[in-house]
């Protein structure tokens, strides 16, 4: 369970994101697929003073401990979002920005990262901010004395200074272009002990209280050194039942949800603002390659050929999202090949030949095992197992609850094939690609290549821009090949609130900004 929980928010690896998206056409004002897409009258802002506070419907309790550098689901790192920061953190374009830190410098060998802290910062408990918790922070997700560090990247950091009392200089052994992505690594109290049960950051909301399966609590930052959030008050409610949300949203139990469907947009009719953006994930049939018979390439690639990810579009969100042919997505550009997305146009032919070349001329059973709480998911796999048919072969759809998927299927691999979601928590190539690499503890599809894992160490050791690129690119090629799993496309998303707020923005990466949210004036 220790190595289970070592991939966090902190270090922003790669996280499992199983969410509901898919929005109704005839809701976009224009071309930008991030752009609010209500019907309601440009609304004013309520004057400073006035106190508000909002419901927030979620599918998904957090994990049981909050320690943001223990935490895994993606669920709990977008919530987090609010509470914790950085020495940098990631803006609405992706591009990083300084946060606890106020300015920063990267030599030129890409060795030596150096950063000037921000005057006026201030924990949630009321502490200063100092170089000392800094550095611990730092050096508690490096510290590799019980395994792997909690961040794998900070495996190569060979001492973290603090030359005076607002510089901290952190020395790497080897270079490293990304590594500035993942000092977004919560900073937080280095004597604090109740991180588990009540979180300490310096973002823009401090955590006030959590009740198990029912809601999580946060309130307005006072002291936060930038701009202020405009909610006093924030409740998450825990929503696992997809079915009852539009109920709640039109109840007026929950002011806003994120992650609906086509289905729950359309019911919601125009009493709501929508907001359209993308998921920026990875949807695919994953498929455990150490289980029969998906451990022959000729297997798995015939599968990539039954089917037609354009189909699960149209029926799951009204044709909204982007395909993918492997596992990157178009936030991540200079990385993402769209070309890879036509590698196995639809060919029940080829399927069929392949199937024969593997000796299951006659098809064959499989499961796909699926979280029952993320609807968006469960469509998706039925879509699947209704296509599979014509190269006969028997889906059947195992619906199990989260907690059970994430012990079964994450934890133990004990599947056959799933569906789900895959995202990345900053727009570096290796968040992405770092999970397919044959000894990583998060490789839960069990994929093993050595070409693979010869072009990671590659693509992470070396500072040629170039050169970096071309490994990286050939690493997705690889995955697209090997057909290493069925890959769909990047959701469409859509978000719900109610009338009486606005400004919400999306993120190229998975975060929820509560901060820029506002009531609007009655």
């Amino acid at each position: 369970m220790k190595k289970f929980q070592a991939r966090m928010f902190c270090a922003l690896a790669l996280t499992l994101t199983l969410v509901l998206s898919g929005c109704s056409d005839g809701k976009a004002t224009g071309d930008d697929p991030q752009t609010d897409s209500s019907s309601q009258s440009s609304p004013t802002e309520t004057p400073e003073g006035e106190g508000s506070s909002i419901v927030v419907g979620i599918p998904q309790d957090l994990e049981d401990s909050l320690d943001p550098h223990k935490t895994e689901m993606a669920g709990t790192r977008e919530i987090f979002f609010n509470v914790f920061e950085g020495l940098v953190k990631p803006d609405t374009d992706g591009d990083l920005v300084d946060a606890v830190a106020s300015s920063h410098t990267i030599s030129e060998d890409h060795k030596t990262y150096t950063f000037t802290l921000r005057e006026g910062v201030r924990f949630h408990n009321g502490a200063d901010v100092t170089v000392d918790d800094v550095k611990y922070s730092i050096e508690r997700c490096a510290d590799a004395s019980e395994g792997e560090p909690l961040v794998p990247a900070f495996s190569i950091i060979e001492k973290v200074d603090t030359p005076d009392e607002k510089t901290v200089e952190i020395v790497l052994k080897e270079a490293d272009t990304e590594f500035l992505a993942y000092l977004t690594t919560a900073i937080i109290p280095k004597d604090y002990e109740q991180q588990d049960t009540q979180p300490v950051g310096t973002g823009p909301f401090v955590y006030v209280s959590r009740t198990p399966q029912d809601n999580i609590v946060m309130e307005k930052n006072e002291d936060y050194w930038g701009e202020p959030a405009k909610l006093d008050k924030i409740t998450f409610k825990v929503l696992t039942d997809s079915n009852a949300i539009v109920t709640d949203l039109k109840g007026g139990s929950v002011d806003m949800c994120f992650h609906l469907n086509a289905t729950q947009v359309a019911a919601l009719g125009d009493d709501f603002r929508i907001f359209e953006g993308t998921m920026n994930l990875v949807q695919a049939l994953y498929l455990n390659n150490n289980e029969e018979p998906f451990d022959d390439v000729r297997v798995r690639q015939a599968l990539c050929y039954a089917i037609d990810p354009q189909q699960v579009l149209d029926m799951v969100s009204d044709g909204k999202g982007t395909i993918v042919g492997t596992s990157m997505f178009p936030a991540f550009g200079k990385y993402h090949m769209p070309e890879l997305a036509d590698m196995y146009a639809q060919d029940v032919d080829k399927a069929k030949e392949l199937l024969k070349e593997a000796g299951l001329e006659d098809g064959f059973e499989m499961t796909i095992t699926v979280p029952s709480n993320y609807q968006q998911h469960v469509d998706a796999a039925q879509i699947l197992a209704e296509q599979l048919k014509a190269v006969s072969v028997d889906a059947k759809i195992e619906l199990i609850e989260w907690d059970s998927w994430l012990s079964d299927v994450y934890m133990d691999r004990k599947y056959q094939s799933t569906v789900v979601g895959v995202d990345a928590a900053t727009l570096t190539a290796r968040a992405m690609l770092d999970r397919f690499v044959s000894d990583d503890e998060s490789n839960f599809i069990n994929f093993d290549n050595k070409e693979y894992d010869r072009l990671f160490e590659k693509a992470t050791g070396t500072a040629d821009d170039a050169e970096q690129i071309e490994a990286y690119q050939r690493m997705e090629e690889i995955l697209a090949e090997e057909a290493a799993n069925v890959y769909i496309q990047d959701m469409a998303d859509c978000v719900a609130m109610s009338p009486r707020f606005d400004g919400y923005e999306f993120y190229p990466l998975y975060a929820l900004d509560m901060s820029k949210v506002y009531p609007v004036e009655k």
